[in-house]
């Protein structure tokens, strides 16, 4: 008299899968998802998906490129440093300034310009270019 497979296993521990350890986490099934695509999942995969399937797929995302850059009122507090050090050279009442120099590609217009300042840089801010001819310097962008 055939019975059904609910009828069967019911009262016992393990419904057929073994020992009590057995059907216990991922090992048991030889990993999770592509876990094993190299070894014992290979056929599998190529079955399914007509050949192995390696990387990633998508959009590329670029990483923002940073730009190394210094607000106009500190280059105008740290002058006396970089006259000092040999980095800017007095020229008439006018203070030359490369901004390569100190490392620096874009200068910024946050502070407040108290000298006379003649800056050459990669790229200056629109209020930092204002700021610096306020005060009769000039700006060259390399």
């Amino acid at each position: 008299m055939p019975t059904n497979k609910r009828s069967k296993y019911r009262g016992t521990r393990t419904c057929g899968g073994g020992t009590h350890k057995n059907r216990r986490g991922a090992g048991n099934r030889g990993g999770r998802g592509r876990a094993g695509i190299n070894a014992h999942h290979f056929v599998k995969w190529y079955m399914e998906m007509g050949g192995p399937v390696f990387g990633k797929n998508g959009f590329f995302h670029n990483p923002a490129v940073t730009v190394s850059s210094m607000d106009i009122g500190i280059i105008d507090q740290i002058v006396p440093s970089l006259l000092a050090q040999g980095i800017a050279k007095q020229e008439g009442d006018a203070i030359v300034l490369n901004a390569a120099d100190i490392g620096i590609e874009k200068v910024l217009g946050s502070g407040r310009v108290t000298k006379k300042l003649n800056i050459s840089a990669a790229a200056f801010s629109e209020q930092a270019k204002a700021k610096i001819e306020k005060t009769g310097g000039k700006t060259q962008v390399v």
